[in-house]
């Protein structure tokens, strides 16, 4: 497991951080809270409350387990040791198809993609593309729907 690493931006560390504080302080003593009052219910071989709480809690317990792993082999990005127009992790990217309007991305970690707001994954088919590629490269990004080319126009740290 020593090989094993996840990338990510010091931001996304902190906020894996605050949800393992959160995990830790709010939600697994509010589970175990909901155990203790499911088992007055009486028989728990029928009690669906207890079912229930039993089944929240082992999704929190696996979340906890998977954050500390992602905390204890994190990987943080230093985009000051990149070129300033290189594309890495951390790093916000404008790249344009043809006459199309010009897309932004922020690449990020796995854990800390949030396509919704640009936030793309390291792991991305785009991001796997653009990584290590500067500004005004051509790129081609094979997807499963086919292959497109984009052309980077701009890069900043995010």
């Amino acid at each position: 497991m020593a090989d094993k690493s996840y990338p990510m931006t010091a931001e996304g560390k902190k906020k894996l951080e605050e949800e393992l504080e959160d995990l830790k302080k709010v939600k697994r003593p509010e589970v175990i809270n909901r155990i203790k009052i499911a088992r007055g219910f009486g028989d728990l071989s029928e009690n669906s409350e207890y079912s229930a709480a039993k089944d929240e809690q082992s999704v929190v317990e696996s979340r906890i387990s998977q954050v500390i792993e992602m905390l204890q082999y994190a990987d943080v990005v230093d985009t000051n040791e990149i070129a300033h127009d290189e594309v890495s992790i951390g790093k916000k990217v404008t790249v344009q198809e043809d006459d199309d309007d010009p897309e932004v991305y922020t690449i990020v970690g796995s854990a800390e993609s949030d396509p919704d707001n640009g936030k793309i994954s390291n792991d991305s088919p785009i991001a796997q593309a653009l990584i290590g590629k500067r500004v005004g490269d051509d790129v081609t990004v094979q997807t499963p729907a086919g292959s497109y080319t984009l052309t980077i126009k701009a890069v900043d740290v995010a």
